[in-house]
């Protein structure tokens, strides 16, 4: 097996282990639709603000296989009893997709932009789970 095919391979294992669909329906309050959760990164962004960079290494697989995965738009808060946490939405999830629209490649106001839609009552997020712990954890809730 050649190297590509082999970091392809464990890519695919690791994006079906860690990723979850999440389903937040929005509260309003007012004229407002609150979400209950705050966002980090973004292309723009400093990646040493990365929930994740103080994994540097893997203990099984290289590092570089995951540098691209690092990038991107984090769960940085959760508001307590609020729909992101009712939903399932933990800290450190990694936002992979908003109602079908890739968030892997965006800047913070972009992904704040495309979560705070004023005509969307619900969101449908995929995000990638910060360890594979936390992930069965939480689906045994």
């Amino acid at each position: 097996m050649n190297r590509s095919a082999h970091f392809t391979i464990v890519k695919r294992v690791v994006q079906f282990v860690f990723q979850q669909r999440i389903e937040i329906h929005k509260l309003r309050q007012g004229d407002n639709l609150i979400l209950g959760f705050s966002i980090g990164g973004g292309i723009d962004q400093d990646p040493g603000q990365n929930p994740f960079s103080e994994d540097k290494t893997d203990k099984v697989i290289n590092c570089s296989i995951f540098y691209a995965m690092m990038q991107g738009i984090y769960v940085t808060r959760v508001t307590p009893g609020g729909p992101a946490e009712v939903a399932g939405l933990m800290v450190g999830d990694k936002i992979m997709q908003v109602n079908g629209w890739d968030m892997t490649m965006v800047t913070h106001d972009q992904a704040r932009k495309r979560l705070t839609k004023k005509n969307e009552d619900i969101v449908r997020l995929l995000v990638t789970r910060k360890s594979l712990e936390e992930a069965v954890r939480h689906s045994m809730m």
